[in-house]
């Protein structure tokens, strides 16, 4: 059985099961894959989790908040993961980007494996694309402050993110109106951000935040989601791979 860590945000948890059971569809109720969704929306707020500005406060007291902020997040997310262990899950997954900024220290203190979202995305990336390439990411402020996926393509690709300006008035607000449901103008909003990617020769571009894909998708096909010759969903190469892992 497939553990899933959702809640970050609940409807990006619900789009990943949704495309896990649309990618394995089944004729009948027996030959879906099963799953157990653990939406536990009650985890920190992961962007604001990391860092804080230290115009006020001295580096010692900063590093001393920093600290507390990410034990905190470790505790809540290690809880959900512990009791997908205890109920019986292969493996887990987390639909959640910025939420593998604290990867190494949870899979460290549980007894089953976590597929790694990013390095995942990156393994996608280097069957489509070539060496050296310019690759586009959309996602949160924290995702690429600590590097999750540019630990990952540095050495083979050059990551392009879309200017502050943009971050803050495109990528940011997308990502906040498809949490607040209204993923119609989510879907305008990221357009400037998109642009300016492909105004820069980007030969893909990765949904790094696992909101971005509802605001791009949501109102298509998954055919259009499955053939995009420009987006990398990192749900839907997630949801992959669990299927993979679940049949070995």
């Amino acid at each position: 059985m497939i553990g899933i860590l959702g809640g970050m945000g609940t409807q990006a948890g619900l789009d990943f099961c949704n495309k896990l059971a649309i990618l394995n569809r089944g004729k009948i109720d027996q030959e879906y894959p099963l799953f157990l969704l653990y939406n536990k929306s009650n985890i920190p707020g992961r962007p604001e989790s990391i860092g804080v500005q230290t115009s006020n406060i001295s580096n010692k007291s900063s590093n001393k908040i920093s600290k507390i902020k990410y034990n905190k997040v470790l505790k809540s997310l290690l809880h959900g993961c512990k009791l997908l262990e205890k109920n019986k899950c292969k493996f887990i997954v987390i639909p959640c980007n910025t939420a593998h900024y604290w990867f190494d220290d949870l899979q460290k203190k549980i007894n089953i494996s976590i597929i790694n979202m990013p390095k995942e995305v990156f393994k996608f990336t280097k069957n489509k694309c070539k060496k050296n390439s310019k690759i586009g990411l959309l996602a949160t402020e924290g995702t690429l402050k600590t590097g999750v996926y540019h630990n990952f393509f540095n050495k083979d690709y050059n990551l392009i993110h879309p200017s502050h300006a943009l971050q803050k008035k495109s990528v940011n607000k997308a990502i906040k109106l498809v949490k607040m449901g209204n993923v119609k103008a989510a879907a305008q909003t990221i357009k400037p951000a998109i642009n300016s990617l492909l105004k820069m020769k980007c030969k893909k571009i990765i949904l790094g935040c696992t909101e971005l894909p509802i605001a791009i998708f949501a109102f298509k096909s998954f055919k259009n989601v499955k053939s995009s010759k420009i987006f990398l969903d990192p749900n839907l190469i997630l949801a992959n791979s669990a299927m993979n892992e679940h049949n070995r």
